[in-house]
């Protein structure tokens, strides 16, 4: 393959015999390498020319140096404040300084007339303002908007002085001052000979600049463009075109190069693949068949998806060069300074400051970041899980810094020191920045070359912020450095080092400029990706744009159409991938360049892809019991098998045997909301200090009221001892504590409603009381014990009931029991508690059953309904409640069959088919 920059130099060499006194400029950092070396291969000896990217040649010209953005961004600060008498605070000037600083850039480049564009600008809102008959009414955010709109102008020209005196500036002053240059360089340079090559869309500047050269009939320009764009109204040779036409240089000169490759014979493959990542993970796929990368591209027009693509690249790349950033974003390390900036964001919102505590998420956020876990962790155990598990314990919410000084106390000293320092009290910016940088000295001791690199990036960024406050002392707060960090980071990119001229070349859209590639694999190509959405970030409105000759999108969307075309020129194999998916901006649509392609040629193939779906048969979990098993179930059967551990048996027998037979408790979390297990554990406790010294007595009015006016102080003093050190006075907890407030008061003003009539006589007869009860099973030769604590048992005007209390809700449907056939459905699990407490009660009591026994629930949030009985009846008959002997024995006959299933050892625990968490 002949490419452009081969064609350009062959061209060059007819007329070019020594390169001492030749300039070449280029577009990019990366044409420059290629350039060299292709002019290395094609001269034997002699000088190389001096080669510059068109950054480097406005500089040389201007004499002005690159300033980087936050550098930009404190001086820019410097003249607003000494503008304005109410200054915003860094950070809030800072989110909308980035786009004037944009603009201003963007206007200079384009040479426009600052004070004539400012002043249309002033005008235009003026006129939006005016209304005849004057009954326009401005809200404040329309005139801080006008106010700001009109400012513009004030900010320009001493921000434009203030850093010509330092020679420095972006790239908009750079242009502006070069093009004021031009003439005196061009003369200090009258025996250099310049090149351009291969640039396509010009600023004003930089049209100015060529021309002016140009001038000079010693310089020429070679333009990489296919005349099938050139020679009609094809939108990837808009610029050129009008180069031609405009230019002075052209009414003597021809234009150079036109190729004619595009017409030739290609093999391209549009194929559509359903999200991201399948494009991606087929690009990999496409690569695996290439056995040579030296001729290969693969380039992603949505730059964002770098990091799934290294993740995706087959294992036969040996060398690879990437021309993009990896987002900083994405690094762990930048997880781990915002863990460090919410340490002191969530202590000042949550008023922590003083005391200096912390909240408990935020701590061990920052505690378990891979970084700080691996520093605090040695051979035997980890110091952070000890600590964590002891803070869900205690259910610490905010973390004192005497217990982080204690979790370190074993640590070697100076990692002691660095880390104890990222919880000291907040001082200054500049002490807390240095608290940061001392941790990155202590990280990188032990780190892979890939993690020193994320350090040594974030190092220098830190160390320039600290700078930068020392001489501007910008930054007030730690909230203001956060916010500035947090923008900063997202718009940061780490660059990669690596030869240039080997392997698979992993590239964004911009960077294909002069370059051609045999292979091409072009990622993304969706509609609002290649070509990016119309939305500007921009200050200037789009008719001012127009009126001033600044690009809008549509030219933007020229400059993406010359990409992508020239991208396919003198390439052999291109495969074009885009995503078939819609998501929530409502893409999904192949770019309209695409659809372009596919109606100038017809040697285009069209496909879908999909990911490949190896279908898994899944198989219910079963775990197999040993013997080592059925020892741990004798072992039960001697301490008794809870109603609760019965049920949870029959609802999911793993889940049986990790918490009975391998004794898996579940993770101490702290608990900052009451959980509602919490909340039913104190109501049940306040209900038993408030019964328990009625027990064998018959309950009055007056017992009732007094309990009333005893039941908040006690559902005060349960929480304290089942909700350590929570706060029950704010948020959710204060709401969930008056819930059980009228949990309990609602329930003793039923009692009390139901005892107003003088015929019911209402008896204690126990509560909380322990029962158990041996049962013999056939085939199990050794007694299975039951036990179970009842909530209460009463009586009734003569009916004995066993009652269970539930803050859930319970409804009567739950509590029908027609047949004990199928007591394994869902539906009945409640049913069997409360006939298993009945069946402990009567034989632990040895009960006689000429006396009515009734057993049921009452539900906190079904009060209304009063008691809810167990009902034997069968579906539309009158209700049954009665408890006989005979019933409880079926009852415990079916009981019986699942105690020997768990007892079995040739049934495993079968995960049910139908479990739905």
């Amino acid at each position: 393959m002949q490419s452009f920059i081969s064609d350009t130099l062959d061209s060059i060499l007819k007329t070019t015999k020594s390169f001492e006194d030749v300039v070449f400029i280029l577009p990019s950092q990366r044409a420059k390498v290629f350039l060299k070396q292709t002019l290395k291969d094609k001269i034997s000896v002699g000088f190389l020319p001096e080669t510059l990217n068109i950054e480097q040649f406005v500089q040389q010209v201007s004499g002005i140096q690159k300033a980087d953005s936050i550098q930009l961004l404190f001086h820019f600060y410097t003249i607003y404040k000494s503008l304005e008498k109410d200054p915003d605070s860094f950070d809030t000037f800072s989110s909308w300084a980035f786009t004037v600083l944009q603009d201003f850039n963007e206007i200079d480049q384009h040479l426009v007339d600052t004070k004539e564009i400012f002043v249309y600008l002033r005008d235009i809102q003026r006129l939006k303002k005016w209304s005849v008959s004057g009954t326009f009414k401005e809200t404040e955010l329309m005139k801080d908007h006008y106010s700001f709109l009109e400012k513009l102008n004030n900010f320009y020209p001493p921000l434009y002085q203030f850093l010509l005196e330092r020679k420095i500036g972006y790239q908009g002053l750079m242009y502006r001052e070069a093009c004021n240059n031009i003439d005196v360089y061009l003369q200090e340079k009258s025996n250099k000979k310049f090149f351009f090559i291969g640039f396509n869309a010009l600023n004003k500047a930089e049209e100015f600049l060529f021309q002016k050269v140009l001038e000079t009939e010693n310089s020429d320009i070679y333009w990489d463009l296919d005349e099938t764009f050139f020679n009609s109204n094809h939108q990837a040779g808009t610029f050129i075109r009008k180069y031609k036409k405009e230019w002075k240089y052209y009414e003597k000169n021809s234009l150079k190069t036109l190729s004619s490759s595009f017409s030739s014979q290609k093999n391209i493959q549009v194929i559509g693949a359903s999200k991201n990542t399948t494009q991606i993970k087929y690009a990999g796929e496409i690569l695996e068949k290439f056995s040579d990368f030296k001729n290969t591209a693969l380039i992603l027009a949505d730059e964002t998806l770098l990091p799934i693509t290294l993740n995706s690249l087959p294992k036969n790349i040996n060398a690879i060069n990437i021309t993009m950033g990896y987002p900083l974003k994405d690094i762990p390390t930048t997880s781990l300074l915002f863990s460090i900036f919410q340490l002191f964001v969530s202590q000042e919102k949550l008023q922590k400051t003083v005391v200096n505590e912390f909240y408990h998420k935020d701590v061990v956020r920052f505690l378990k970041h891979q970084s700080i876990y691996k520093l605090l962790s040695n051979n035997e155990n980890s110091l952070v899980d000890n600590f964590t598990e002891e803070i869900g314990k205690e259910n610490h919410i905010f973390i004192t810094q005497q217990q982080l000084e204690s979790l370190l106390k074993n640590s070697d000293e100076e990692i002691k020191k660095v880390v104890a320092a990222i919880f000291s009290s907040y001082t200054t910016i500049n002490e807390f920045l240095d608290r940061i940088l001392n941790l990155i000295n202590i990280l990188k001791v032990d780190v892979a070359d890939l993690e020193k690199e994320y350090l040594f990036r974030f190092y220098t960024a830190f160390t320039q912020l600290k700078t930068l406050q020392t001489e501007y002392e910008y930054f007030t707060d730690l909230k203001t450095l956060g916010l500035f960090f947090k923008q900063l980071i997202a718009s940061e990119t780490l660059s990669f080092q690596g030869e240039p001229l080997k392997g698979l070349q992993l590239m964004g859209m911009l960077e294909t400029r002069v370059l051609d590639f045999e292979n091409i694999i072009l990622t993304s190509t969706n509609e609002g990706v290649l070509p990016a959405s119309s939305q500007q970030n921009s200050f200037i409105p789009f008719d001012v744009k127009l009126a001033f000759g600044l690009p809008t999108y549509r030219e933007k969307d020229a400059i993406f159409s010359y990409h992508f075309f020239r991208l396919l020129q003198r390439a052999k194999n291109v495969f074009i991938l885009y995503n078939t998916e819609h998501d929530v901006f409502g893409s999904g649509e192949k770019s309209r360049f695409v659809t372009q392609l596919e109606m100038m040629r017809t040697d285009i193939v069209q496909k879908i892809v999909t990911p490949n779906v190896i279908s898994d048969k899944s198989e219910l979990k079963e775990i197999a019991k040993t013997e080592s098993t059925l020892e741990r179930l004798k072992e039960i059967a001697g301490k008794g098998i809870s109603p609760s551990a019965l049920t949870n048996y029959l609802h999911n027998p793993v889940s049986f045997y990790k918490q009975k037979i391998l004794k898996i408790k579940e993770f101490d979390d702290v608990e900052e909301t009451v959980a509602f297990n919490t909340l039913g554990t104190v109501v049940h406790e306040t209900l038993d200090e408030l019964y328990r010294p009625f027990v064998n007595e018959f309950l009055s009015v007056e017992i009732i009221t007094k309990m009333e006016v005893d039941s908040k102080d006690l559902v005060i003093k349960h929480f304290r001892l089942h909700f350590k050190n929570g706060n029950l006075n704010t948020g959710k907890n204060r709401l969930i504590f008056e819930v059980a407030k009228r949990f309990v008061s609602n329930f003793l003003a039923k009692e009390k409603e139901l005892l107003k009539n003088c015929k019911n006589k209402l008896k204690i007869i126990a509560t909380e009381e322990n029962l158990s009860a041996e049962i013999n099973i056939e085939g199990i030769d050794f007694p299975i014990k039951l036990h179970g604590q009842v909530d209460r048992v009463d009586e009734l005007n003569g009916v004995l009931r066993i009652i269970d209390y539930k803050t859930g809700m319970v409804t009567g449907a739950n509590l029908r029991v027609p047949e004990f056939e199928n007591l394994r459905d869902e539906k009945h699990l409640k049913a069997i508690q409360v006939l298993l407490y009945a069946y402990l009660f009567t034989k632990s009591k040895n009960y006689n059953f000429k006396q009515p026994l009734e057993a049921g629930i009452y539900s906190f949030k079904n009060l209304n309904s009063g008691f809810l009985a167990i009902d034997f009846a069968l579906p539309r008959k009158k209700a049954e409640n009665s408890i006989t002997q005979e019933k409880l024995e079926d009852f415990i006959t079916e009981i019986k069959l699942y105690i020997k299933e768990i007892y079995n050892l040739k049934e495993g625990f079968i995960e049910p088919a139908d479990l739905r968490y």
